[in-house]
């Protein structure tokens, strides 16, 4: 949790909102990949794609 208070501070004090975004489309892309490393969705979220 450290790391995002961190990541918020840098975010806050370096003005740079536009990072935001990108991070939080990054982390939910590779939660979709956690989630098809063989798991039962697998079939419904590659029909996504």
């Amino acid at each position: 949790m450290s790391f995002l208070t961190e990541l918020w501070a840098f975010l806050k004090a370096r003005k740079k909102f536009w990072l935001l975004p990108i991070l939080l489309a990054m982390a939910v892309l590779s939660g979709l990949i956690l989630l098809t490393e063989g798991s039962v969705l697998a079939p419904f979220i590659y029909t996504m794609f």
